[in-house]
């Protein structure tokens, strides 16, 4: 019984661990991409025209 909540603990720790990533992540702009979607259609129609 006692290893059930040393696990519980210790996935909660690992679990907001993750959290607390993902977060400081989000906080520092590494999921803001403002040129990637400007060219995107660009880009496409670059492969498309090579493709056919």
């Amino acid at each position: 019984m006692k290893i059930i909540f040393l696990l519980i603990i210790v996935s909660l720790i690992v679990a907001l661990g993750f959290l607390l990533a993902f977060l400081w992540a989000v906080r520092s702009g590494q999921y803001d991409d403002d040129y990637t979607p400007s060219i995107r259609i660009l880009l496409e129609e670059q492969t498309k025209s090579k493709s056919e």
